[in-house]
């Protein structure tokens, strides 16, 4: 490649990092005050681009008509960011981060389902902005206007913030929230209405980062799932709250990108390194490297330790199951095997579902509830299962076999990430395990020769003697239950205590004699091989398999799942994966919205049973006691 096209390659990487800068600020500036993780940040980038779209064509593609519309487009989405605080976030401050990223991932359901209904499912393409819509000369190649204009914005954006921050009383009040919510409030700040301007900024400057990006892309469903992970690793790679860090890092992103399109496909000692693929994952290598040498970021500090809540109570240990407990998990275990008696094939399919996601869900679970460590990435080990079962099938290997692969494969790949993510802790921790989940996917995604690429893997069924609906059904009921028995019986063993041991008191636990970080270690590679076993299954009981199995839909699943049965209920992965995958399945089939109904019933039991059901049920029982 020649040095001129190099050089306008980083030019348009500069261009980039400057439209991913102005979405990033605004989760930085929420993260820094709220400490909300906001999913639906994304949700709001997307609705600036299709409000955009709609103002434009209200007002006309002028210079004056067309400006006019992007502000509109942003101010828009800037009220309806302060409306979701007002309504939702405000309810749920003081509930754990993962409960505030599920509330939020219901918010990105009602939206999407809500941008469907009122622009439909096709893309829409907006105009190119009026005045610039020419090209400028650089070393003999060209960059659009439109670009350069996009590159300035965002080094603009981040001395207003500056200037905002630093000079303003506003800004005074917005870093004594930051640095301790309790003296600011205590000083006689209004955090309600803090939190509520700085919801607004921030939502404000996704809106303007869509309306700013559609001249550029059309406006299509879906987009907000896929800006999300950038911006949550812009935001991590420069520090959870610095606004200065996310510039930095999103330059170091976009330049990355640019990099790795320039230098094409290079051929090192006989091996032909394909650099424009690692575009897809570029950013996630970029976080992966920044946290394994700088834990909290660039410009990032410790995370302060999290308020003491109502879960977090209830959290201090899990009781062993007693004899009532084993008599109803038998009682269930013998009524679900009847159910071919009384349910038709497709009960039965979307029963095995239930279970294999049950035991997804509950390895999660294991990780959540008794290491305490969270991880936005699960769907890795699933899918590691997943692939690691179908190829060894298409290679003549017998179901058992293959199978038993599964669970190993993952728990191979879950100790190699672990290792990297038991030296942090938090939503940093919760990050690396997302980066390494969207590396295995890119893999999965592009290795055409061996995962199939973006087709999968098909013709992967159990032997002719397990293909009946009926009997594998039964097969996965056997495997299930035992799995999650054995799931059950080492959150029991002294492993177990020690795990929450050091979940509770890392210091306590250390001084105790505990190995904190191997017994973490350990966890992750147990919890991956329960999740790979149940990849396994759903490989064979779906026949074929796909990248989409290892993306982040899938992981957020399955903390929904988890969070919606009860974090420390014995049943809550099931209880979750059968009220999850049965709303879904009811919803879909009465309308086309059936996205917006989950969302909103993910929303009440956020806030009327943060418990879960499993934990709702545990306190009705408790209160009939009495």
């Amino acid at each position: 490649m020649t040095l001129s096209a190099l050089l306008i390659q980083l030019v348009n990487g500069l261009a980039g990092a400057s439209s991913l800068f102005l979405l990033s600020a605004g989760l930085t500036l929420i993260f820094g005050v709220t400490r909300i993780v906001n999913f639906a940040h994304g949700s709001l980038y997307m609705l600036g681009a299709y409000c955009a779209y709609s103002a434009v064509t209200r007002f006309g593609s002028t210079i004056s008509g067309y400006w006019l519309a992007v502000l509109i487009a942003a101010i828009a989405v800037g009220a309806i960011g302060a409306l979701i605080e007002i309504l939702l976030l405000r309810r749920i401050y003081r509930a754990p981060e993962l409960l505030q990223l599920i509330a939020t991932f219901g918010v990105v359901m009602i939206v999407e389902d809500a941008t469907l209904a009122l622009w439909g499912p096709e893309d829409l393409l907006g105009p190119r902005a009026p005045g610039l819509r020419g090209t400028i000369e650089i070393a003999g190649r060209v960059l659009p206007q439109y670009d350069a204009l996009v590159m300035v914005a965002g080094p603009l954006v981040l001395v207003a913030l500056w200037w905002l921050v630093r000079r303003t009383r506003w800004g005074t009040m917005v870093r004594a929230a930051s640095e301790n919510r309790v003296i600011a409030q205590a000083l006689g700040i209004d955090q309600a209405k803090l939190f509520t301007g700085v919801f607004f900024l921030g939502a404000l400057l996704a809106g303007l980062a869509g309306a700013l990006e559609l001249p550029r892309a059309s406006a299509h469903l879906g987009m907000d799932l896929s800006v999300i992970a950038e911006a949550f690793v812009v935001t991590v790679v420069g520090g959870l709250g610095s606004i200065p860090g996310a510039f930095i890092a999103a330059i170091l992103i976009g330049l990355t990108r640019a990099v790795c399109i320039g230098l094409g496909e290079i051929d090192v000692v006989g091996v032909t390194i394909a650099f424009p693929k690692l575009t897809l994952v570029a950013e996630f290598v970029v976080m992966a490297v920044v946290l394994a040498v700088k834990p909290y970021g660039l410009l990032g500090n410790a995370p302060a330790p999290a308020p003491t809540t109502a879960i977090a109570e209830h959290r201090a240990l899990v009781r062993a199951p007693g004899r009532g407990s084993v008599a109803v998990a038998l009682a269930a275990l013998a009524l679900a095997a009847m159910l071919p008696l009384v349910g038709d094939e497709y009960d039965l399919v979307l029963a095995t579902d239930v279970l294999v996601f049950a035991l997804f869900a509950a390895s999660l679970q294991f990780l959540l509830g008794a290491g305490g460590l969270a991880s936005f990435g699960h769907a890795a080990y699933f899918g590691l299962g997943a692939y690691a079962a179908a190829l060894a099938s298409g290679s003549g290997a017998p179901m058992g076999a293959a199978l038993a692969l599964a669970p190993a494969a993952a728990a191979l790949g879950a100790l190699v990430f672990g290792w990297f993510c038991v030296r942090l802790s938090g939503i940093y921790l919760a990050m690396l395990t997302l980066a390494f989940a969207q590396i295995v996917w890119s893999i999965a995604f592009q290795w055409d020769s061996v995962t199939g690429g973006s087709n999968g893997l098909v013709g992967v069924w159990p032997p002719p003697w397990l293909s009946g609906k009926t009997i594998y059904f039964h097969f996965t009921l056997s495997v299930v239950a035992l799995a999650m028995a054995a799931i059950g019986w080492l959150a029991q063993t002294p492993f177990g205590y020690a795990l929450r041991a050091a979940r509770d008191s890392r210091l306590r636990a250390e001084a105790g004699g505990i190995d904190v970080r191997s017994t973490q270690w350990t966890a992750f590679a147990l919890a991956g091989a329960f999740a790979g076993l149940a990849g396994g299954l759903y490989a064979f009981s779906k026949g074929s398999i796909s990248p989409e199995t290892l993306a982040i839909p899938r992981s957020v699943d399955a903390l929904v799942m988890v969070l919606l049965g009860g974090l420390d209920a014995l049943a809550g992965p099931l209880l979750g994966a059968a009220a999850f995958i049965g709303l879904q399945d009811t919803l879909s089939r009465a309308t086309e919205y059936w996205r917006a109904g989950v969302g909103v019933a993910i929303l009440l039991l956020v806030v009327a049973f943060p418990m879960g059901i499993g934990g709702g049920l545990r306190r009705l029982v408790a209160q009939l006691r009495r």
